[in-house]
């Protein structure tokens, strides 16, 4: 037999099926995995059936937990549901990530993947990676900081950490947001942005290798200032042009270690040229 024959993919379950989880679990399935999804709308059951996912009810608000215990029953355990900003929940969401993580260790998951984010970085003017010890000064920021940590320090299942910069991609054009917009601040300070289908080709090779148990930082390695980027993202998208003011405020410049030496993995988007051609 072969060894594509002989392979057993694993069994994958995937605790927010939003924007990027819905768009994973569709290319896990499109590349011959098991994959159960969860909602907590009843009304997202029947999109997820449509796409050959396992539907779940999942919730683990402070006020509501409910859950199957069979959607614990995975081989790699995704949390994809980033905290809501400016919200109540927000404080109350390590908690939420205790929660998971007690129904992980019950279900005897091996393998846990918290989707992340580059917000648990100060801005320090400065360039981080992997190694950098965040320091974040935001309350979403501590936040998702305290949940890496939680799932961190549990010993009975691994945790991989996956940071993901600024989030672009279909339905996420965020020209829209400067459009038309003038003295916009901080001009010269450089972008921290990955394209969905990288946040995707990232967290497949993971899979593939094995290669759980460490911090990726998911972002595009090419980091134009903000002036120069939305500005050609705006022309591209046929939106007014924004104007910015050419300084230098509070930065940070994300970078990683771990995708290029660990995974070798090449982008898709690594240059943003690529990236505008898909907006007109």
């Amino acid at each position: 037999m072969t060894n594509q024959q002989t392979e057993r993919k694993e069994k994958i379950s995937i605790l927010g099926c939003g924007w990027y989880g819905f768009a994973l679990a569709k290319k896990l399935i499109e590349n011959g995995y098991s994959v159960k999804g969860s909602t907590t709308s009843e009304e997202k059951i029947a999109i997820l059936k449509t796409e050959n996912i396992q539907p779940y009810l999942v919730n683990f608000e402070a006020d509501k937990t409910e859950y199957d215990v069979d959607f614990f029953d995975c081989d790699v355990l995704f949390i994809c549901i980033p905290p809501k900003k400016n919200s109540p929940q927000l404080l109350d969401f390590p908690v939420k990530i205790e929660k998971i993580a007690e129904a992980a260790q019950k279900a005897k998951v091996k393998q846990v993947v918290f989707i992340s984010s580059t917000k648990v970085y100060q801005d320090g003017n400065f360039v981080v990676n992997e190694n950098t010890i965040p320091q974040p000064t935001t309350d979403s920021g501590k936040a998702i900081l305290a949940a890496e940590n939680i799932l961190k320090q549990n010993q009975t299942f691994t945790a991989t950490i996956i940071r993901f910069a600024g989030l672009i991609g279909p339905e996420r054009n965020l020209a829209k947001h400067f459009a038309g917009k003038k003295d916009i601040a901080n001009g010269l300070a450089p972008i921290n942005l990955i394209h969905l289908a990288d946040c995707i080709g990232i967290t497949e090779v993971i899979i593939k290798q094995k290669a759980f148990g460490k911090i990726y930082h998911g972002v595009t390695p090419n980091h134009p200032t903000r002036k120069d980027f939305y500005t050609k993202a705006c022309i591209a998208s046929s939106l007014e042009e924004p104007s910015f003011i050419a300084e230098l405020l509070s930065w940070k410049q994300i970078e990683s270690k771990n995708v290029p030496e660990v995974l070798a993995y090449e982008y898709v988007f690594k240059n943003w040229d690529k990236y505008f051609e898909t907006l007109s």
